[in-house]
This record gives structure tokens, C-alpha cells and sequence, in this order.
């Protein structure tokens, strides 16, 4: 049996991508990060160990001791979180050193190639859960109104302008109005911030940034998305069609559909 190895991060996506790697016939071996990882992937993989963040050379020597010459790195890691719990380790500090910022992307880029040259190569999980991507469209609840597609435009365009700068990927508009642009804090309390300002009626918009690695740091949305919407009285949410993880999708529109909050999925025009 091939072995494939899952380096995990928040959220679902390990999850998902273990059971679907193990229904394509791989044993999935997961290097979960404390604090991070959920507690209870025990059961959708072959092998768990645990690690602090940033400590590379531990992660490889787990993973190669498991015959890995493969791995996807899912789920996410907390910026704020990161920095108070980092452990780095000989791996960490050599990645550190051929950098020339501490930009998201470059640093999983460089981590990508560590892996490369220590004999595991990086691919996208995406390429296992190609279901879970967003598709285009109306997706769930009501149909948004012009002024509401006026928002998402203009949370797509400063959106770009954020992911150009690699900065963040949700943007909280209102009536014209940014309300709102994800940092350090993360999505939902970027959402929560634009619904402090600006009342009920936001629009929540995510997008990837350009040239985005599809290996990594996807933007994602899900039943939680919905809830700090629901906090708020946000009315729209609007991802980017086949670059957006939508974590269990039918309870999301589900969701959507019970509390009136408008999700699309936008295509990027050539």
C-alpha cells in the first residue's frame, strides 16, 4: 500500500483528505500540530504523532520513518498562536535563514522545498478532495440584490490588493463601505470587526491570492463561517469558485438556506 503522509493543521480538511487518500487505497500517516490539530483524527488515519509548531526536522524524520515520500500539509495554522507556541528546530532555523521575509507564502514555499530536499515532496490535498472546492454560482440561501454584487465586487478588488501584499483573504463590506480586512486575527474576527462597525447587512467576501500554491493555505469556509455571519447579521458571503475549501458543504447551504445568508461562488474572469 502507497503511503502518503498528512501534515495537519485546524479545521476539517485533515480530516477529509485522510478518508478520502484511504479510500484511494493509501495508508495516511499524520504528523498533527498540538494545539492546532483536532484532537479526535486518531481514527481517520494509520499513524499519529504530535509536534509544536516549527519543528521541521521532526516532522520529516516522523514521516520518513513511516516510509513517506509524499505529503499534504492541511489545515491551518493560527498566526498569533503560532508565535506564542513555536518550538524551532535545526530544520526551522535553516528555512529561517534563506528567507528574506516572513511572508505566509514565502514561508510555506520554503518549507515546501525543505521537505523536497529531504526526499518528500509537497502536493496539494485538493488533489485527493477535489469535491470540497467551491463551485460557481448561486450556491445557497437568497439570491444576493445589485447593490449586494456592487459589495462583493469591491471586497474582490481590495481582496486582490490584500493577496497581492499577502496579507490576508476576507474583506467585509457595506453599502460601498470596507468595513473591514483580514490580518493577524484571522477570518471570523475580521467578520466580527465589520459587523462591530457596521450592523447587520455586511457582505463577507474571500479570495485566494493571485498566484496562489494550491498546496497550501487555500481559502476556506464553513458551518463556523456561518455562525459568526449569524453573530453579526452579515447577509452574503461570497468565495472564489474552484480555489474556496467549503467544509461540509450540505450543512453549510442548509444553514444558509434556514437563516437567509445569500453564498455564492465567483469565478475569476480571463
Amino acid at each position: 500500500m502507497k503511503a502518503i503522509g498528512l501534515i495537519a493543521g485546524s479545521g476539517q480538511l485533515p480530516k477529509l483528505f485522510a478518508r478520502a487518500a484511504k479510500a484511494q487505497g493509501y495508508s495516511v500517516h499524520c504528523v498533527a500540530h498540538e494545539g492546532e490539530a483536532d484532537s479526535t483524527l486518531a481514527p481517520f488515519v494509520d499513524s499519529l504523532a504530535w509536534v509544536k509548531v516549527a519543528q521541521i526536522s521532526r516532522i520529516v524524520s516522523l514521516l520518513k520513518a513511516q516510509g513517506v515520500d509524499q505529503a499534504v500539509m492541511a489545515g491551518g495554522i493560527g498566526r498569533i498562536r503560532s508565535v506564542a507556541s513555536a518550538r524551532p528546530d535545526l530544520g526551522a532555523f535553516r528555512i529561517m535563514a534563506s528567507l528574506r521575509s516572513m511572508r505566509d507564502d514565502e514561508v510555506l514555499r520554503a518549507v515546501a522545498d525543505y521537505f523536497e530536499k529531504q526526499g518528500i515532496t509537497i502536493v496539494a490535498p485538493t488533489d485527493f478532495v477535489k469535491s470540497v472546492l467551491a463551485a460557481e454560482g448561486h450556491l445557497a440561501g437568497p439570491v444576493p440584490t445589485p447593490s449586494q454584487w456592487a459589495d462583493i465586487a469591491i471586497g474582490r478588488e481590495v481582496a486582490l490588493t490584500l493577496g497581492r501584499a499577502d496579507v490576508g483573504q476576507t474583506v467585509v463590506v457595506k453599502e460601498g463601505a470596507v468595513l473591514a480586512v483580514e490580518a493577524v486575527e484571522g477570518t471570523d474576527e475580521a467578520i466580527r470587526r465589520g459587523g462591530r462597525y457596521g450592523g447587520p447587512g455586511a457582505v463577507v467576501v474571500k479570495r485566494s491570492k493571485p498566484g496562489q500554491d494550491l498546496r497550501f493555505d487555500l481559502p476556506a469556509a464553513g458551518p463556523v463561517t456561518l455562525e459568526v455571519m449569524r453573530e453579526v447579521g452579515a447577509s452574503v458571503l461570497a468565495i472564489e469558485a474552484g480555489r474556496t475549501v467549503v467544509i461540509d458543504a450540505d450543512l453549510l447551504f442548509k444553514w444558509a438556506d434556514r437563516l437567509g445568508i445569500s453564498v455564492v461562488g465567483v469565478q475569476e474572469q480571463p
